[in-house]
């Protein structure tokens, strides 16, 4: 196993201490992040959606929570004992406890999660305020007009 060392990046950035965090988490093995498998995909310019394969699960077995631009989904089956449940001859359907995180840019929300033949697709949104939004500047000319200078409310010509 291979590890990068990021401080020299740590050392010449500044403000970007949540994309430092990421990297340095993105950088480190979690032997259960194969589990669920995921698709994410681009519906439009704004518009995206998660889709988690979370076969067996129903639900009130899922939970999808957003903290903190940090979307978090996570699954839990109610634990039957082995003399309740059914006799497996062979168990492949995997419906152990899982938690999955995607960390969202800003200003995506989330528009709403719907489970449907065995798959949980969450909506997501970019809603860029208008404050954020780029601004058009209107280039006038002076053309040697005169300014107004305004004083103790009133105006005069410059």
């Amino acid at each position: 196993m291979r590890t990068l060392d990021y401080s020299p990046l740590y050392r010449s950035i500044v403000g970007f201490d949540r994309l430092a965090n990421m990297i340095d988490s993105a950088s480190k093995s979690d032997p259960s992040a194969g589990f669920p498998p995921y698709n994410i995909e681009q519906l439009g310019e704004n518009d995206y959606r998660i889709e988690l394969a979370v076969a067996g699960f129903g639900e009130d077995d899922l939970s999808v929570e957003v903290q903190e631009n940090v979307l978090t989904v996570s699954g839990r089956k109610d634990t039957k004992s082995e003399e309740d449940g059914p006799n497996y001859l062979y168990r492949g359907i995997a419906e152990r406890a899982f938690e999955r995180r995607f960390h969202l840019a800003d200003h995506v929300v989330v528009d709403n999660a719907e489970l449907k033949h065995g798959l949980l697709a969450v909506t997501l949104r970019r809603e860029i305020p208008e404050s954020a939004k780029p601004l058009r500047i209107a280039i006038g000319q002076s053309g040697g007009k005169s300014r107004k200078v305004i004083e103790g409310g009133k105006s005069k010509a410059a």
